[in-house]
């Protein structure tokens, strides 16, 4: 095993992890998350309920201690293995050690940004998991997002309440974009007098998350505020994945699905399916690469062209003539440099401050048609779009997720419960961990067009490799 040193010694109840470093091989960069111990005097400690709850049997290794960490790369070159630097995060699950009584906790949950497949199951099992596994009896929901911390009256939940929410999409708190106000959220929680705050969204939404515990951490209350990242297309960074992805993908199989099943059915059929993914094109990767129906995927990381050599109406051209029809799935970022926007567009701003998007799918519904009508006049021409991102953001989550929901749920609760903030909880090569939120609020998740994915999708539908051949054309 490695050696741990420290440059002082320190109890384990007041490492500083920022000063920790592990020697040999190589260096360890711990990833540390604040405490509250770190700005909230007299933290009294307490022993983990868990230790006496019926349901549990806490043996020995039942507990996390501090020095339980989870690497982020796994996968690592023996020639290099002097060299690199490793980050590592504290892994997630009880501590034998709380640093809340149950009946003290004041809990609010609250939903923020789009809908995604599995939101209610996150709300469900928070609620189960403070109710049974830690005695906490005030949970509150805060309705519509940010904005109604301080614009409406928090509701009671509990489990009879809660109890089928795992079989019903979208949100039952309700949500919205926008309406962040710092020092009327902040004062909010503070009157309400919340300690625990459960903040489930995307990135923007951690991004407030961030401010919130900051403008928390300055006033130097004794509140954790913990995030569950959650967006449909899987573009939070550092995780495995996102929760609601693998059932939106499965959704999105039904869409393309028909699309295919009308670009069979019609001379020059061709099946334009628009999927979810506004910066990173995950969805609609995994969606074409679980059909195998595709003929080409376009996805925002991978520029392309319509017209010319080895552009995508000559690829269309030449797979109608062979198979008689062409199922193209298109990503709702792809493609948003092609259509012409007016200086207005070009400046607009969603409620989050978001880029508000052209809707990619029409634009190029009507590019094909047009471009047919112009090059082929007497021959048919049938094109079906499909667009199926609502069903598929609203749908409930499959199996898979509900469980994914509820480990993601029981672990953010019990790294509140030890005291640590300003986190976020997902899994890193299957182990869940602690991650600062910070450092999820500043990155994103790319698809990687480099690497063998990307590839495997271009075997499967032998599309031309546009982002090369674009570059080419801008050096000419």
């Amino acid at each position: 095993m490695d050696t741990i040193g420290l440059r002082r010694p320190l109890a384990v109840e007041n490492l500083n992890f920022d000063e920790l470093v592990i020697s040999s091989p190589g260096q360890k960069r711990i990833q540390s998350i604040p405490h509250l111990r770190e700005y909230a005097e007299g933290l009294p400690s307490f022993a983990n309920p868990l230790m006496h709850n019926q349901y549990f049997n806490p043996i020995e290794g039942f507990f996390v201690s501090e020095a339980d960490m989870v690497m982020e790369n796994i996968a690592i070159d023996l020639n290099t293995i002097g060299s690199e630097t490793q980050i590592l995060y504290h892994r997630a699950g009880p501590r034998s050690k709380v640093c809340f009584s149950p009946h003290e906790v004041k809990a609010a949950i609250v939903t923020c940004g789009g809908l995604c497949p599995g939101q209610n199951t996150v709300i469900r099992e928070l609620v189960c998991g403070l109710w049974f596994q830690y005695g906490v009896r005030d949970i509150k929901g805060i309705k519509s997002g940010y904005r109604g911390f301080y614009s409406s009256k928090p509701v009671d939940l509990f489990p009879k309440l809660v109890h089928d929410w795992h079989k019903r999409g979208g949100t039952l708190l309700e949500t919205s974009r926008g309406g962040f106000d710092l020092k009327k959220i902040v004062d909010a929680i503070e009157d309400h007098g919340f300690n625990q705050v459960y903040i489930i969204g995307g990135d923007g939404t951690m991004r407030g998350a961030v401010k919130i515990f900051e403008e928390v951490r300055t006033r130097k209350l004794r509140i954790c505020i913990a995030g569950i990242p959650k967006t449909v297309d899987n573009d939070v960074a550092i995780i495995d994945r996102s929760f609601g992805f693998q059932t939106a993908v499965e959704t999105a199989q039904d869409a393309i699905n028909a699309g295919h099943v009308e670009a069979q059915s019609a001379t020059n059929g061709v099946g334009l399916v628009k999927l979810m993914g506004r910066n990173t094109g995950h969805i609609a990767l995994h969606s074409t690469l679980g059909s195998r129906d595709v003929d080409c995927c376009l996805i925002p990381e991978n520029l392309f062209y319509l017209e010319g050599e080895g552009g995508l109406f000559e690829f269309l051209e030449q797979r109608l003539a062979e198979n008689g029809h062409f199922v193209l799935v298109v990503a709702e970022g792809a493609g948003q440099d092609l259509i012409p926007r007016t200086p207005e567009e070009k400046e607009k701003r969603d409620e989050s401050g978001n880029p508000i998007f052209l809707d990619v799918g029409p634009w190029l519904n009507n590019e094909l048609k047009q471009w047919w009508k112009k090059h082929h006049p007497d021959e048919l021409f049938t094109v079906k779009y499909i667009d199926p991102t609502y069903m598929i953001r609203a749908v409930p989550a499959n199996a898979t997720d509900n469980t994914y929901c509820t480990l993601l749920a029981h672990s953010c609760i019990h790294g509140v419960m030890a005291g640590y903030t300003g986190f976020v909880v997902g899994p890193i090569n299957g182990n869940y961990a602690y991650i600062p939120l910070v450092r999820v609020a500043s990155t994103q998740n790319f698809v990687n067009i480099n690497d063998h994915k990307w590839a495997w999708v271009r075997s499967v539908t032998n599309q031309p490799e546009f982002s090369k051949i674009t570059k080419s054309r801008k050096a000419d």
